[in-house]
């Protein structure tokens, strides 16, 4: 009860779920990371009546943005009104997976020579002539 109180990466907290509680809104579906996206059942904003229902993602884990998937990200900015879970995206044969961003993790790409790189770096093209001022 004390992680989920104080801890918003794990998961949501206490006050994301009132929110969703508060506003009644539904589970609507849930990608392949375990990510569950909510969308209330009435517009709550004042002055909201006719216009689109505020739409959430409860992230299962680190909260990244980079995390939702692009059909997800589509459905969460009303770019598409039925959610991948009853409409999903056709996927193109030059389309690649969806991989979140991986910059500032072990998984993140490190390009040959850099010494960040797992194992160290590895050798560079000998063709390569350090640039130095000439002298005058």
């Amino acid at each position: 009860m004390f992680v989920r109180l104080f801890t918003w990466w794990n998961s949501t907290t206490i006050g994301s779920s009132f929110t969703l509680w508060r506003r009644r809104a539904r589970l609507v579906g849930e990608d392949e990371q375990g990510n569950r996206y909510y969308e209330e059942k009435d517009p709550s904003l004042p002055g909201s009546e006719g216009k689109h229902p505020r739409r959430w993602v409860v992230y299962h884990g680190i909260a990244e943005a980079s995390r939702v998937t692009p059909d997800w990200h589509g459905w969460l900015h009303h770019t598409f009104d039925q959610p991948p879970s009853e409409a999903p995206l056709t996927r193109r044969a030059f389309e690649k997976d969806h991989l979140p961003n991986m910059t500032g993790t072990p998984l993140a790409y490190h390009p040959p020579g850099s010494l960040a790189r797992a194992g160290g770096p590895a050798d560079v093209d000998d063709d390569y002539e350090a640039w130095t001022p000439e002298k005058a």
